[in-house]
C-alpha cells in the first residue's frame, strides 16, 4: 500500500507540474490568465487534446513538436513536470501521508515556479512570495518541525538579512544589486523552514551563485554588469535544506570539531 501511495504522489506531482508550466509561462505576462484559455500550442494556438496533455509522456510521444504545426515544444515542459513529480515523491518518502507533506508540497511547488520565472524574466512575482509568507507562517502552528516563533523570526530575519545586504550594496556602489523579490523570497523561505535555516540558505546560495554566475559570464563572454538571477540559487538552497537538513548539520558539526582539534 505504501508503494501505491508513493506512485499516486508522483503522478499527482506530475499533474501539478503541468499546471506550473502554465503559471511559469503566463503569470509574468500582464493580463494573462493561468486558467483560461485551455492549454494550446503557443505557435499555432491549436487547443491541445487530452492525450496531448499527459505530463512528460505526451512530449515524448510527440517528439517535442506540436502535432498540428510541427513547431518545437520547449523541453522545459517535461523538465518541470518530472521535477515536480520527483519532489512530490520525495516529500511522501520523507514525511509520509501527513499535513507536513502537504504543507511543504505547496512550498516546493512555489519554489519550482519561482526558479523558472526568475530564470526567464528575472522577476519573482509577489503573487507567489507574499501569499507564501502568509501560508508558511500560518502553517507553522500545525507543523511539528518548525514552531510559529521560529517561522516568525524566519520572516523577519530572512527579509531583514537581504534588505540589509541590498541597502549596503546601494550605499557602497550607488547601484541596485538585488531586487525586492529576492528579499520577499527569503522571508518566505524563513516562514516555511524557520530562522535556523537562513544562515545555510544564504551561504549556499551565495557560494553557488558566485561560482555558477562567474562561469556563466566567462563562458558567454559577458561583462560584470550582466544581472544573474539570484532566486533560483535561494530556492535550490532551500530545497536542499528541506530534504538534507540532518546531513548538512552533521557536516557542519564535523567541521566545527575539526577546527577545535
Amino acid at each position: 500500500m505504501d508503494t501505491v501511495y508513493f506512485i499516486y504522489s508522483v503522478i499527482f506531482g506530475a499533474l501539478v507540474g503541468s499546471f506550473l508550466n502554465v503559471v511559469i509561462f503566463r503569470l509574468p505576462e500582464e493580463g494573462q490568465s493561468v486558467i483560461f484559455p485551455a492549454s494550446h500550442c503557443p505557435k499555432c494556438q491549436t487547443k491541445l487534446r487530452w492525450f496531448e496533455n499527459i505530463p512528460v509522456l505526451s512530449w515524448l510521444a510527440l517528439r517535442g513538436k506540436c502535432r498540428s504545426c510541427k513547431a518545437p515544444i520547449s523541453v522545459q515542459y517535461p523538465v518541470v513536470e518530472l521535477a515536480m513529480a520527483l519532489l512530490s515523491g520525495a516529500l511522501y518518502r520523507h514525511f509520509g501521508p501527513t499535513f507536513t507533506a502537504i504543507y511543504y508540497f505547496l512550498f516546493v511547488a512555489a519554489l519550482l515556479a519561482i526558479i523558472f520565472i526568475d530564470l526567464h524574466h528575472q522577476i519573482i512575482p509577489d503573487v507567489i512570495s507574499l501569499p507564501g509568507i502568509v501560508i508558511g507562517f500560518a502553517g507553522s502552528f500545525f507543523n511539528p518541525l518548525v514552531t510559529w516563533q521560529q517561522a516568525g523570526l524566519g520572516v523577519l530575519i530572512g527579509g531583514g538579512i537581504l534588505y540589509a545586504v541590498a541597502a549596503g550594496y546601494v550605499l557602497l556602489t550607488g547601484k541596485e544589486g538585488m531586487g525586492g523579490g529576492d528579499i520577499k523570497l527569503l522571508a518566505m523561505i524563513g516562514a516555511f523552514l524557520g530562522w535556523q535555516s537562513l544562515l545555510y540558505v544564504v551561504f549556499a546560495s551565495s557560494l553557488s551563485g558566485s561560482v555558477i554566475g562567474g562561469l556563466s559570464l566567462l563562458l558567454q563572454k559577458k561583462d560584470s554588469q550582466t544581472r544573474i538571477p539570484f532566486g533560483p540559487f535561494l530556492s535550490l538552497a532551500a530545497l536542499s535544506w528541506l530534504f538534507f537538513q540532518d546531513g548538512i548539520l552533521a557536516v557542519w558539526l564535523w567541521y566545527l570539531r575539526g577546527l577545535h582539534g
